[in-house]
């Protein structure tokens, strides 16, 4: 037992002669290297990512354009609106309640068309009063009339009757008395025509007043019924059954439709470029795929000074029934006429390379909306310029991130540089 002790303890026993074991250092190098791989995909995606999700980045923004086939016969391009040149607003001229209206937003209407009715019970009662009193006026006059013609019949026979007295008092026959009192009685009869004169001339004016404010309140009760002054479209909602109105409100806005001009603010160092009557060619941001020709009707004769432009005028010589007022346009104007082949060739929506970029190997754009980049997929046709055509992608107009970050991500919000936000 022993002896058994004694080799259990001499194996536990160190060899302090032994050589020591061979250090091995790779797990310590591999540790190092997986650390230092760690800090630099932190330095370069983790950090950037995570500044972006939690930042706003700065980015520059670019357009997409639309550019015409007709570009080489291009002098000068602006953008304006489509505005009605023939306008009404239409207004009530006394305070009412409507209890008709007789148009709708869009409708088209004719000049002299009833539109709206007000309530006019009040001036309706009125009228009927002041006829009452206009016909009490002429029936007080006639009577007044009446007398002086009884009074005047009564002057000739009382005046025949002293002229044959007093011929009698003369010759003796008859006493001075008698032609005294037949005097006497003739100038009571002309006081008395005098009289009724005055009393039917005061029932005229009495009458003529009358029928004045009859007249007046006939007016005020047309008043209540608005009709359209001109031939055109409700282009604004219009008021409705119960609406209180008055004379500063406006109960519909007319446009006609068949004066809609293109104006366009040409910068006044370029104005030399545009001549009355030259050839343009307009494209509405509704319709970025239709070409129209157009025609320069009018060259503002003042200008803006603090914009610096002046106001051109372009009739759309193509039919554009479903042009609208307010609507964006893109106007060109012209070296020369288009002729109809030219006009069949769509225009190119154009989108600047430094806006295209790449997602899951696909080309993308970020177009900005309310703040936010949305990442829009794009289909491109052949380069052109310093850009690529855009067969199916953002519209014509719409605001894309120029050279945008790799990090950027759909939905992020950003703010362009130089803005607020």
């Amino acid at each position: 037992m022993a002896d058994q002790l004694s080799a259990d303890l001499a194996s536990l026993r160190i060899a302090r002669d032994a050589p020591p074991p061979p250090r091995r250092f790779w797990p310590y190098v591999a540790g190092g290297a997986a650390l230092l791989g760690a800090v630099v995909v932190v330095r370069a995606w983790a950090i950037p990512y995570a500044e972006a999700r939690l930042f706003k980045p700065e980015v520059t923004l670019t357009e997409v354009g639309v550019v015409s086939p007709a570009q080489a016969s291009v002098d000068l391009t602006g953008t304006g609106y489509v505005v009605p040149q023939i306008v009404a607003k239409v207004g009530a001229k006394v305070s009412g309640r409507v209890t008709r209206a007789g148009v709708r937003e869009g409708e088209a209407v004719k000049a002299g068309q009833e539109m709206f009715q007000l309530d006019a019970s009040d001036q309706r009662s009125a009228v009927a009063t002041a006829q009452a009193r206009a016909a009490a006026a002429r029936a007080k006059a006639g009577a007044a009339r009446a007398r002086a013609r009884v009074a005047r019949a009564n002057v000739d026979e009382t005046r025949m009757q002293f002229e044959r007295k007093k011929k009698l008092a003369a010759s003796g026959a008859e006493t001075q008395s008698t032609a005294d009192d037949l005097g006497a009685r003739l100038r009571s009869l002309e006081e008395q025509v005098h009289a009724a004169d005055v009393e039917a001339q005061a029932a005229d004016a009495d009458a003529d007043a009358a029928q004045a404010e009859v007249t007046a309140l006939a007016v005020t009760l047309g008043n209540m019924t608005i009709t359209a002054p001109i031939s055109g479209t409700a282009v604004t909602k219009p008021a409705a059954v119960g609406d209180v109105v008055g004379p500063a409100s406006t109960l519909v806005e007319l446009a006609d439709l068949a004066t809609l001009l293109v104006e366009v603010d040409v910068p006044e160092g370029r104005l030399g470029l545009v001549k009355k009557g030259g050839p343009c060619e307009v494209v509405l941001d509704a319709f970025p795929d239709r070409r129209l020709r157009g025609e320069v009707v009018e060259v503002s004769p003042r200008l803006n000074r603090a914009k610096a432009s002046g106001t051109v005028k372009v009739k759309i010589i193509d039919p554009a029934a479903d042009a609208l007022p307010e609507m964006a346009a893109r106007v060109s104007f012209l070296q020369k006429a288009l002729d109809a082949a030219a006009m069949k060739e769509p225009p190119k929506k154009v989108i600047p390379a430094a806006a295209v970029t790449e997602r899951g190997g696909a080309k993308v754009a970020f177009v900005v909306e309310e703040g936010k980049a949305r990442m829009v997929p794009l289909v491109l046709g052949p380069a052109f310029g310093g850009g690529f055509e855009v067969k199916d992608g953002p519209a014509p107009g719409a605001r894309v991130i120029k050279t945008p970050p790799a990090t950027l991500a759909d939905g992020q919000a950003v703010k362009e540089k130089g803005g607020e936000g």
